[in-house]
């Protein structure tokens, strides 16, 4: 076997790099808005979150 050659594998266009990048930073953003409005959600409702009716 010959060291030289490459793997066969998929290889990514320089257009579809770009688009997989733009589709990670869409995807962190949504999770980052998702956070803090979970946040700003618990920070309203106080300290009613932690009351568990029994």
């Amino acid at each position: 076997m010959d060291n030289k050659e490459k793997p066969d594998g998929i290889v990514l266009t320089e257009a579809q790099k770009k688009s997989r990048r733009q589709r990670s930073i869409a995807i962190a953003l949504a999770l980052g808005v998702l956070v803090v409005l979970f946040f700003a959600v618990t920070m309203v409702k106080g300290t009613g979150v932690l009351v568990r009716p029994t």
